[in-house]
């Protein structure tokens, strides 16, 4: 089966440390390296976090303690002037802009005002309900990260989705309604149609012996979605391995510059990082082929040079019988297989043959 093209999602996130120019640099390195779509994240940080909220360990490690995590937020916002001229920029460069809500405003803004093509919800958000619910009421289709969750937390959060989509706004949202959704007909069906499901792991950077990329198996296999990877492992490997194992969307974090101070700069790529990251993954795609065993166009030629022909190891005289110590195996092929090694053995011949000459019967 031959693999279909990888949605590859060249993940700003909040790299522009709150500065528009550096967020439309970023779009252009997106756009020169050949990804998809260019992503970021919408939120507003009262909304995100409470000011009691400290930070993740990875964020300590990158940002220091001085701040809140809301005041580390405060400052990575885009407001709606940024969105509208984020988003103008993509379509200057003809990439698609997509971004993460984390709050119904944000929401609001990105399927209502600005009209996305599609919504990208973030593994913090998986057990968000009403968050989930208000995205699966706007119908757009749902790429939702499945970090740090258990199987049946992705299940709930597919059952709230499933009831968004199939039912209208005065359907009332209960745990028995959201199950009855899932596990309805037509509930499946919106789920197939609308939603994409990340396999991720939450920590910046992921150690290799967490990224367990057989999960990416367990949930296509659980749900019958279509599954990628979001990728925060160091380099591109994992990415690519991902494509191998049938990722249908990547998402890779990238920043103009390493160093630069903020949360995620250091477990992301830099500009050339990325454009070999989706080479890589465009040469994988053509890689994996249609899965049929049998010689490629490029190597029928060389089976002649590389392969064997049964061969005379001595002068064997005409009427002489073939054995083990006048016959033998030896390039060139297309003469005799060497698989007839036994069926001819006893055989007489009946002409000369040279030593090294190409056995005819």
């Amino acid at each position: 089966m031959s693999h279909t093209q990888t949605l590859i999602i060249a993940e700003a996130g909040v790299n522009h440390n709150g500065d528009l120019n550096r967020a439309k640099a970023l779009i252009d390195a997106a756009a020169d390296a050949g990804a998809d779509v260019v992503k970021f994240q919408t939120f507003k940080s009262s909304k995100l976090a409470s000011r009691f909220a400290s930070k993740a360990d990875y964020q300590i490690r990158e940002t220091g303690t001085a701040q809140s995590q809301q005041q580390m937020l405060r400052a990575l916002e885009l407001d709606h002037e940024m969105h509208r001229q984020l988003i103008d920029h993509c379509e200057k460069r003809g990439i698609a802009f997509l971004s993460s809500p984390f709050d119904h405003d944000s929401l609001h803004l990105l399927a209502d005002t600005f009209n996305v093509d599609r919504i990208k919800l973030g593994s913090g958000e998986l057990t968000n309900a009403p968050l989930l619910l208000a995205c699966s009421r706007t119908c757009k289709p749902l790429i939702l990260s499945t970090g740090m969750a258990t199987l049946s937390e992705v299940e709930e959060a597919l059952a709230v989705l499933a009831f968004g989509y199939m039912t209208d706004q005065l359907a009332q949202p209960s745990q028995q309604a959201f199950r009855e959704a899932f596990e309805a007909d037509a509930g499946q069906r919106m789920l197939r149609d609308k939603v994409t499901v990340l396999h991720c792991t939450t920590e910046y950077p992921t150690p290799f012996e967490d990224v367990n990329l057989k999960g990416m198996d367990t949930l296509r296999q659980a749900f019958g979605l279509p599954v990628g990877y979001s990728d925060h492992t160091d380099g591109i490997a994992i990415s690519l391995a991902a494509v191998a194992r049938g990722a249908v969307v990547i998402e890779k974090h990238f920043t103009l510059d390493k160093s630069l101070p903020g949360p995620d700069h250091k477990a992301s790529l830099e500009p050339g990082e990325l454009a070999s990251l989706v080479d890589g993954i465009r040469a994988v795609e053509i890689a994996l082929g249609d899965g049929i065993k049998r010689a490629a166009p490029s190597e029928r030629g060389n089976r002649r040079v590389a392969r064997k022909s049964l061969v005379a190891s001595r002068t064997i005289s005409a009427g002489e019988a073939l054995s083990t110590e006048n016959l033998d195996v030896k390039r060139p092929g297309g003469g005799m297989s060497p698989m007839l090694y036994w069926d001819t053995l006893g055989r007489r011949v009946d002409r000369d043959f040279g030593e090294d000459e190409q056995i005819e019967l």
